[in-house]
């Protein structure tokens, strides 16, 4: 079971991650605490390539990595080096509301005539474009693909904190997604 905890003060963010950057994500972005200057990142943000989205963090505090609803598969070079190089060791995976990867196969049509007109393709070129990859990255709910990739990323680097959190595109504001499993 999934449940989402709203962060609006310092006392709402879980103990586990008071005094860590997880903790200043919330601060900076949902707070909107000044900013500290950075000379590296404190911390790997995994989150979806909406436009909608936007982190108010400050420069040089997180590597981001963006991808369709924050699904990190083919990224672990990157994240990778993040740890390896960049000696990061929290990450946090941002899922959002009303995100488009959900239930893409509805939008298969809009997909397809989409890549027609703006791309040049034609409709056999993405219709078997569509049906390779979206099953790849179709997403049956926000929390719960959020909360899957996490686990997936946390087996991977078992030393790395990985936490699942949700922007809220309605409020522009970080949720925490608690899993009483994970």
């Amino acid at each position: 079971m999934n449940t989402l905890l709203a962060v609006n003060h310092y006392s709402d963010i879980l103990p586990q991650y008071r005094n860590t950057p997880i903790s200043l994500l919330f601060e900076y972005h949902n707070f909107k605490i000044p900013f500290k200057i950075y000379h590296s990142a404190q911390i790997l943000v995994g989150m979806c390539m909406d436009n909608r989205k936007y982190l108010h963090i400050p420069d040089n505090f997180a590597y981001i990595l963006r991808s369709g609803g924050g699904n990190l598969r083919n990224s672990e070079f990157k994240v990778s080096y993040a740890i390896a190089v960049g000696n990061i060791s929290y990450i946090a995976l941002i899922g959002h509301t009303n995100c488009g990867m959900v239930q893409l196969v509805q939008r298969k049509q809009l997909f397809i005539s989409g890549l027609v007109s703006n791309a040049g393709w034609s409709y056999l070129q993405a219709e078997q474009h569509f049906d390779t990859f979206s099953k790849q990255f179709e997403i049956e709910n926000e929390i719960d693909f959020t909360v899957q990739e996490s686990r997936r990323i946390q087996e991977l680097y078992p030393k790395v904190t990985v936490v699942p959190l949700l922007f809220k595109v309605e409020d522009s504001k970080l949720y925490q997604i608690v899993n009483d499993e994970y």
